[in-house]
């Protein structure tokens, strides 16, 4: 799994690490050295994922923790952080997106998806930071939004989190950047993953049509996401 070692020797946190997007997130900072810690409240993908980093070679260890449940978060960085250790990377994966159209969406059902898209990222970041400014390996925070959050796409609850979650990474860059701690954030447009399965079962040409209105006539990967926000996690950002 030797795909370089730009962050040997660091360690890393992925929420919603156990699913399509998060789980290559996972895989690509394991390739790179990083001692990745897998978070999920799905144990068993969680833990799907470990055995594949394990099998290519790399270092992970599987976290269950519900991101929605703030106590739950506040343990899980007290046990990352235990003996004073540091935290070089959290990736803010986790996300939720309802189906129901916006006249009958019931108003649990909109918190729901913000949050767990918005509301469980200001959960874990908040919880890292202490052990963000321990960091002296270039400490960073990435946040996996969506072009949702930037234009009218529909789901508008899941959108208006990831429009949010774009807002706070602007003002937490600019907050804690003189501290040395960077955030970025990533906003992909539509990305081919097990969510898909259902609505393919119902629509088959379904990603082809979407393919045809991208320029290079394709959708996108987990890879491609997992990529940028490798990248972003990298002093070469």
């Amino acid at each position: 799994m030797a795909e370089q070692d730009g962050f040997a020797g660091s360690r890393v946190v992925v929420t919603g690490g156990g699913g399509g997007i998060g789980g290559e997130i996972c895989r690509r900072f394991a390739a790179a050295g990083a001692q990745v810690a897998v978070a999920d409240r799905d144990a068993e993908a969680a833990g799907k994922v470990v055995r594949d980093i394990a099998a290519h070679g790399g270092s992970a260890a599987a976290w269950p923790v519900d991101v929605t449940d703030r106590d739950a978060v506040g343990r899980l960085f007290a046990m990352i952080g235990e003996s004073g250790r540091a935290l070089d990377v959290l990736v803010n994966c986790a996300a939720r997106a309802s189906d129901t159209p916006f006249d009958r969406l019931p108003a649990a059902e909109f918190d729901q998806d913000v949050t767990a898209t918005l509301t469980s990222a200001f959960f874990c970041i908040q919880a890292a930071l202490p052990l963000l400014l321990r960091s002296v390996r270039d400490p960073n925070v990435v946040s996996v939004s969506s072009v949702n959050g930037m234009a009218a796409f529909g789901n508008e609850a899941y959108s208006a989190a990831k429009a949010g979650l774009i807002n706070l990474t602007r003002n937490l860059a600019i907050r804690y950047g003189p501290r040395g701690v960077r955030f970025n954030s990533v906003a992909p447009g539509t990305v081919r993953t097990p969510i898909w399965e259902r609505r393919l079962a119902a629509r088959p040409d379904l990603l082809e049509r979407i393919e045809s209105l991208y320029p290079l006539r394709r959708v996108g990967t987990p890879d491609d996401v997992a990529a940028a926000c490798v990248f972003l996690a990298s002093p070469d950002a």
